[in-house]
């Protein structure tokens, strides 16, 4: 950004920022060697000397919204306009570690004489997304005093085995089933058939749930067996949180970037146009024929910069094109593991961070 004396600066009416700084405010500019006016001054006060006085709440509350730009059944890109980046990084670690999900936290073996050691074949299992609601379930508070029940626990079972005669054996997800009425396994030193859950009635109930509990992905290798070798166990799935272990965080990943703001500070024309639309390697730019013999370079997709700077990197170009970032502006980007539609995961989140404020307001009120 040109550096502007202080005599050279227009009059400025009272209660507005001057242009530049308006800019520095609102921008990340990214410069050849390094961003600048990265600094949030984005609180009450801050500009009170200039005669300019702000409300970020009252701003929050007129400027935010959300533009969904692609939603499908595992992944939705939105726009989040007019917040601050500590807003949008606590949305992230939210949906990253605190929203619940259903996983397979207890596996009893019968059997096992793959090439696959026990505890390695049950961290397999845990990682295994599940299609199941988790706002169906309740935790398990304490296991010394709680017990697995159809309200807490989902019980699966795997009984695989490969023949002498038969070629190796895929063990995938799929072989992988739902016992709706608990577990089959017998006890040893107890005569109750079910000692390792207490199912009152059926998960598989109308009144219980709409839909069958089952993997998410049928395809998953689990494991592969040679001739002789098998596998028999019951996985026992709870609900639980990302901050306890990954297996239970319901998002693949989740991420966010501030909106990417490319100016041409001069008009760039014919070769330089060419030479300009060559060096992005994401197709930013573009070029306009004008006829006449006439082309000129303009920017066609701001959206897929990544600021790689490849397009300033040279002498001479820094001074043409202005790389910025908007910093109230973020693409926010939720790829969901499946326990839950992407859509859904989000609002889960706002409701999350609601009762954080609400439990923040409660204890500064006493």
């Amino acid at each position: 950004m040109p550096r502007i004396l202080v005599l050279d600066m227009p009059d400025v009416p009272n209660g507005q920022l001057p242009t530049h700084i308006q800019l520095q405010k609102t921008h990340i500019f990214c410069e050849k060697n390094a961003p600048t006016h990265t600094d949030d001054l984005y609180h009450h006060g801050s500009y009170t000397s200039m005669n300019v006085h702000e409300n970020a709440i009252d701003d929050f509350h007129n400027n935010f919204k959300v533009n969904v730009i692609r939603l499908t059944s595992d992944v939705i890109e939105f726009d989040m306009i007019g917040i601050d980046a500590s807003l949008a990084n606590a949305f992230r670690r939210i949906l990253i570690s605190e929203l619940p999900t259903m996983a397979i936290e207890k596996v009893f073996f019968v059997n096992n004489t793959s090439v696959i050691p026990d505890e390695v074949l049950a961290h397999r299992l845990g990682l295994i997304p599940l299609d199941a609601d988790p706002r169906l379930f309740e935790y398990i508070s304490d296991e010394s005093s709680s017990s697995s029940n159809e309200k807490n626990t989902i019980v699966f079972k795997l009984n695989v085995f490969c023949k002498d005669n038969d070629k190796r054996m895929t063990v995938k997800s799929n072989q992988l089933k739902w016992l709706p009425k608990g577990s089959q396994l017998h006890s040893e030193t107890d005569s109750k058939e079910n000692e390792y859950t207490s199912f009152r009635c059926s998960q598989d109930s109308p009144e219980f749930f709409n839909k069958s509990i089952g993997m998410k992905h049928d395809d998953i290798i689990i494991a592969k067996l040679g001739p002789g070798q098998g596998i028999e166990l019951e996985a026992h799935a709870t609900k639980g949180i990302g901050e306890t272990h990954a297996k239970w965080s319901p998002v693949s990943t989740a991420w966010y970037r501030m909106l990417p703001e490319i100016v041409l500070m001069d008009e760039i024309e014919n070769e330089m146009a060419e030479k300009l639309v060559k060096k992005c390697p994401v197709n930013v730019f573009d070029i306009e024929d004008f006829g006449a013999g006439r082309k000129k370079a303009v920017v066609s997709n701001p959206r897929s910069c990544t600021l790689c700077r490849e397009c300033i990197r040279d002498a001479g170009w820094a001074e043409r094109i202005s790389l910025r970032r908007v910093k109230n502006h973020f693409i926010f980007t939720i790829e969901s593991s499946g326990a839950l539609p992407p859509e859904v995961l989000f609002s889960e989140a706002v409701k999350i961070l609601e009762a954080k404020c609400e439990a923040l307001i409660h204890e500064l009120s006493f």
